[in-house]
């Protein structure tokens, strides 16, 4: 017993002329790849280092001290 493809060959064959054809890195070839692969790593940095940075600060003024 065969089982029925999970897509059509056609559809198949055309996603694979539009990724084959795309001259950019493996992980930012697809339309929202740019958002996961780029932007949510350079926010979650940037947030990093805002709390670092006020930590840091906090520590060197003497800010929020627990008596």
């Amino acid at each position: 017993m065969t089982e029925a493809p999970f897509r059509p060959r056609e559809k198949l064959i055309e996603k694979q002329k539009y990724y084959q054809s795309i001259h950019r890195h493996t992980y930012l070839k697809g339309p929202l790849d740019k958002i996961t692969s780029v932007t949510i790593p350079l926010a979650l940095a940037a947030a990093s280092m805002y709390m670092i940075g006020r930590g840091i600060y906090n520590m060197s003024h003497g800010i929020g001290k627990k008596e």
